[in-house]
């Protein structure tokens, strides 16, 4: 497309509804040796999070060694870390959330946030030929411009605790429908297609892939992240809850997904609960 904004091209009636029963097919979702135990498709939510972690915690979604899907043509109260807002028109973005149960250590669930942000890189990737990096912990950009955010929560559950991962990822939006000049969309960036069945279909594919092998090898995810972050080897300012602020290198990226940033006084390694903000400075 050689259009100053390439997704102009795209009208709402280019925008056709997910094929929820073609997803569970393609997935053999609840059939036998089939991680996907459930997938639901709505017209409208507030948010897929809550409404996915609601239902765990009752023991309606949800069960250990499987994992259960809820995708919103629309969501209207879509949020990210820190409760920032997150909103898209309706059927231009894929708003998705999964409820899996991790059978891995409690120690390394710190890393389900950045496994998330690993999976969604990489499915762009190979799905609509855009390479995106990611801003530790998960925004997914491509240059400095976000394409998707990630926002994971743990939940418990009758049968013990669980995560709901959460995605929002710009698809066929223009540039007139983005909240803020720093986004972007697939199409924006002249994606080889902003097709949402086959984009989503390739995120949870991917998704059940990266996360057997977290489960079994997490040394493997740490070297898939570092090879995606866009935020190592740059200067950053590190915004605290408290107000204040670390500046430095970013430098690497430790065994449990924590950021480690040299400093003027010595190295800090600050976790995903810790930090408000990254911004890099150079």
């Amino acid at each position: 497309m050689t259009s100053a904004d390439p997704s102009s091209a795209f009208s709402d009636l280019e925008r056709p509804p997910l094929d929820a029963r073609a997803l569970r097919r393609a997935l053999q979702v609840g059939q036998p040796g089939s991680w996907w135990r459930d997938l639901t498709v709505v017209d409208s939510t507030g948010s897929t999070n809550a409404d996915l972690a609601a239902a765990a915690r009752t023991g309606e979604a949800g069960q250990p060694g499987g994992a259960a899907v809820l995708v919103a043509e629309h969501q209207l109260t879509g949020r990210g870390r820190l409760h920032r807002s997150w909103q898209a028109p309706p059927r231009s973005a894929l708003t998705v959330s999964v409820l899996v149960h991790p059978q891995a250590p409690m120690a390394r669930w710190p890393w389900l946030p950045l496994l998330s942000g690993v999976v969604v890189a990489e499915a762009v990737r190979r799905a609509a030929g855009v390479d995106a990096t990611l801003k530790w912990p998960n925004d997914v950009l491509v240059e400095d411009r976000k394409l998707a955010g990630v926002l994971v929560e743990r939940v418990e559950t009758p049968v013990g605790p669980a995560a709901v991962l959460g995605i929002g990822l710009n698809v066929s939006a223009t540039r007139a429908e983005l909240p803020v000049v720093a986004a972007t969309s697939l199409a924006l960036e002249q994606a080889s297609t902003v097709d949402r069945q086959t984009i989503l279909l390739r995120l949870l594919r991917t998704l059940e892939a990266l996360h057997a092998a977290w489960t079994d090898a997490p040394d493997k995810l740490q070297d898939s992240y570092v090879r995606r972050c866009s935020t190592l080897g740059c200067q950053v300012r590190v915004e605290l809850p408290d107000g204040s602020e670390v500046v430095g290198l970013a430098e690497s990226v430790d065994t449990s997904g924590r950021l480690v940033v040299a400093t003027s006084v010595g190295r800090r390694t600050l976790a995903v609960g810790d930090v408000r903000h990254v911004r890099a400075t150079q």
